[in-house]
């Protein structure tokens, strides 16, 4: 078991308190994961800032939970590839594209097959991507400057993936019918 705390509103450091209010607001509870980064007021109100950016940006909710489920598949953070599991079907993504990417294969959308492929070819070659992969891209109907986009998804998850290593927090009951084992 991990020996960080989740914070809540009543408990975190006074400078975490109005992000934790904020994604209450948001979410209508405080993701423990979120309860963990709050150890740290730093790193919650950078990992606000940065997904606020990735929900404002040019991908469809879709497409965001299908580059965050393939992120947290690739970096094997168990919470994350639940939370995300759940969102990912919330947004309508088709349940048999959502268990392959659990599974590290492509789904067979499109574009989300493109999306999934580029973020865990990022992670996985430390963003040395090549003019192949960038070209299997934008095949799919992507710019070469959407490749930019993700990653900044790649790095926004990349806080919630780490965090969730290092912190290891307890997964929330409405997410555990989504648990995942790397």
């Amino acid at each position: 078991m991990s020996a960080y705390p989740i914070y809540t509103i009543e408990s975190a450091p006074e400078k975490s308190k109005p992000v934790l209010r904020q994604l209450q607001q948001a979410f209508g509870l405080i993701p423990n994961i979120a309860g963990a980064m709050a150890g740290s007021p730093v790193l919650i109100s950078g990992f606000v800032g940065v997904f606020q950016q990735v929900h404002s940006g040019s991908f469809t909710e879709a497409e965001i939970q299908t580059l965050l489920l393939t992120n947290a598949v690739t970096n094997a953070s168990t919470w994350a590839v639940a939370f995300h599991t759940a969102l990912a079907l919330k947004e309508g993504l088709d349940p048999s594209d959502v268990q392959a990417i659990r599974e590290r294969r492509a789904p067979s959308d499109i574009k989300h097959a493109a999306l999934s492929n580029m973020a865990r070819t990022l992670i996985e070659k430390r963003g040395r991507v090549d003019d192949q992969d960038i070209a299997m891209f934008t095949q799919a109907g992507f710019t070469r400057n959407t490749v930019l986009d993700v990653i900044l998804v790649v790095a926004a998850s990349t806080i919630t993936n780490y965090t969730g290593s290092v912190t290891q927090p307890r997964l929330e009951a409405m997410f555990q019918e989504h648990a995942w084992k790397a």
